[in-house]
């Protein structure tokens, strides 16, 4: 199934969605895809005049593949602008994945102050490509390409604090704006930032992840490719703590992403 097919899941029957074995990332689903079957749940429970502001996601526990989920949403407190809400994903009785979302309208200001501009990498044409290569590679990759431009590949011995280049979707065939669904799979496909440290294959996922979009969400679609940059602030002890940005393919900011990860190695 297709990211878009997987979202219309959710849609269609939010009290059980199977996510396939072709989505898998070791042991567990992709966590970018658990993310936003929550998200999709959530956004249904909330008015359209509301996008998203940020997204607090902590993954309890792995999502497995061919085995339905459950994805629930409760409004915890609806205000004049904005809206507070709390989704989960259910497998086995037990939460898998933990959601907790700001939704918030427009309001009038007296501040602007936009984004700074997209670091300056190599282009897509010039960056590095990584081919999906089944049973080597986590299996979602066949659904979303990847380009480097910055620093290394996961486990090629390069201690960079800095990763990064170009991210795209490989099987969405329709062509179609990307909204916010979209930008999590965009942005988690990423590895750890702390993976091209090391010289052999070990595992490693996301504990937690912070998300915040810029609204609205700039032009750009899924056929385009995207710019990705993710910068080491610590790790230690078996944990990362890593700060990235996503941008347009015109360099328009459209998410800022703080992640904690676990690496066994």
């Amino acid at each position: 199934m297709k990211f878009s097919e997987m979202m219309q899941a959710v849609r269609s029957n939010p009290q059980s969605v199977v996510v396939p074995g072709s989505w898998g990332q070791g042991r567990a689903g992709f966590g970018g895809l658990a993310a936003a079957l929550v998200y999709e749940a959530m956004r249904a429970k909330v008015p359209a005049g509301r996008p998203v502001r940020s997204l607090a996601i902590t993954f309890v526990g792995p999502l497995a593949v061919d085995v339905p989920v459950t994805l629930e949403a409760e409004v915890l407190r609806e205000g004049k602008a904005v809206s507070q809400v709390l989704g989960r994903a259910v497998q086995n009785g037990q939460v898998v994945t933990l959601v907790q979302g700001s939704f918030g309208g427009s309001r009038e200001s007296a501040i602007d102050v936009p984004s700074e501009p997209a670091p300056l990498m190599k282009s897509v044409a010039e960056s590095q490509e990584q081919p999906f290569i089944k049973g080597v590679m986590p299996e979602f990759l066949q659904h979303l390409g990847m380009r480097w431009a910055v620093g290394g590949m996961p486990f090629s011995n390069t201690p960079s604090r800095e990763m990064g280049g170009w991210v795209a979707f490989r099987t969405e065939t329709e062509e179609r704006q990307v909204d916010e669904s979209d930008l999590l799979a965009l942005v988690d496909t990423w590895p750890p930032t702390t993976l091209p440290y090391l010289r052999a294959p070990v595992p490693g996922s996301s504990l937690t992840w912070t998300i915040e979009f810029v609204q609205p969400v700039a032009r750009a679609t899924t056929k385009d490719w995207f710019q990705y940059l993710a910068v080491i602030d610590h790790a230690r002890d078996g944990y990362g703590h890593a700060a990235a940005k996503l941008w347009s393919p015109s360099g328009e900011l459209m998410a800022i992403s703080r992640q904690t990860t676990t690496v066994f190695g």
